[in-house]
């Protein structure tokens, strides 16, 4: 199980064989990687399962391999269109399953060599391959470059968003307690024997697909990530695919996403955020990977008026995106105003 959806296996893979099981997406959150919050957002699951199916059947339609193989529609498999014309949002996304070994941590570092002497013939690629079109004010991206370094001609990053030229793409940790991000070379160790440069280049697909959807439905799409399964030499897009808790959307400049509920924990709940950090930071420099033990504080529950508006935001932005009233929500446009106002 993930924080945010169970994991649930009918045939398991073996070293040389994919297995099949299901994604149930549930109606919890996490933000800051602190894993299943004390509230649950209304909805929140069915409308990421339908997103995702509906994104990840773009992708077929594109060519582009993924571990998707339907909804599920009465216990049965079926492609989205069944639940869309039934009018009934689903809850589980039928996969393919591949290997995924544990990645053991001794003496202050993780052993990937171990990771993949447990793998057969495929296995997940443990890295997140992020990428990003826009960067908002308080991305790291800000931290670790200059815009010089992005064809921006600027000294210093500028008090606003800024659209790139061309899009970017970086690469993550997946299964380490904080996530890390790396050069080309690391990140090329960390992906076995997957092409670094396939990655990069099914991202950038995904990335492309993704961003001209949104334009159609007059979203920006900021940035994002994919995560992909290696098998007999090809890459799949595995996960989900292109939803507001794995990319960032806005429209005229306010945000679609999970990072409204981040930005509101910032706001209201300071001194968590603030523990977070430092726990963080003191996990690192002692070698401790579970970093959450070290945190003294809790996050607190929302109000109903915040998880009311998020719920809508979650709707409402998915009918926007896949142009169907699937959800009873206000109109995005509504939500957008409310959320302006939090």
């Amino acid at each position: 199980m993930t924080s945010v959806k169970n994991f649930q296996i009918a045939e398991p893979a073996t070293r040389d064989r994919l297995g099949r099981g299901r994604f149930r997406f549930t109606d919890d959150y996490s933000v800051f990687d602190w894993g299943k919050m004390p509230d649950r957002i209304p909805d929140k699951g069915t409308s990421l399962c339908t997103m995702g199916a509906f994104n990840f059947e773009l992708l077929e339609d594109a060519g582009i391999p993924t571990h998707y193989r339907g909804v599920v529609v009465d216990d049965e498999v079926q492609p989205l269109t069944a639940a869309l014309d039934a009018n009934e949002p689903p809850q589980e996304m039928a996969i393919s399953l591949t290997t995924v070994p544990d990645l053991p941590f001794e003496d202050g570092s993780y052993d990937y060599d171990a990771y993949y002497e447990a793998v057969g013939s495929h296995y997940l690629v443990p890295l997140e391959i992020v990428f990003r079109n826009r960067v908002p004010v308080g991305s790291s991206l800000r931290k670790r470059s200059d815009p010089a370094d992005h064809g921006l001609d600027a000294d210093e990053w500028p008090d606003e968003p800024v659209d790139l030229p061309e899009p970017v793409v970086e690469f993550s940790t997946k299964y380490e307690k904080q996530d890390r991000y790396l050069d080309r070379a690391a990140a090329a160790e960390i992906a076995g024997p997957a092409s670094i440069d396939d990655l990069e280049s099914v991202a950038r697909e995904v990335n492309d697909l993704v961003t001209e959807q949104a334009a159609d439905a007059d979203l920006t799409h900021e940035d994002g990530k994919i995560e992909c399964l290696y098998t007999d030499g090809e890459i799949h897009v595995a996960d989900v695919v292109g939803t507001f808790d794995e990319n960032r959307f806005s429209r005229d400049g306010q945000q679609i996403s999970k990072e409204v509920i981040r930005q509101y924990h910032k706001r209201t709940q300071p001194e968590w955020v603030e523990a977070v950090g430092e726990a963080k930071e003191r996990a690192t420099s002692e070698g401790v990977a579970d970093w959450k033990s070290l945190c003294e504080r809790e996050p607190e529950p929302l109000d109903e008026e915040i998880i009311r508006t998020a719920r809508n935001l979650y709707c409402a932005g998915t009918n926007t995106y896949i142009d169907r009233e699937l959800f009873d929500a206000p109109s995005l446009s509504a939500v957008l105003e409310t959320v302006r106002h939090l």
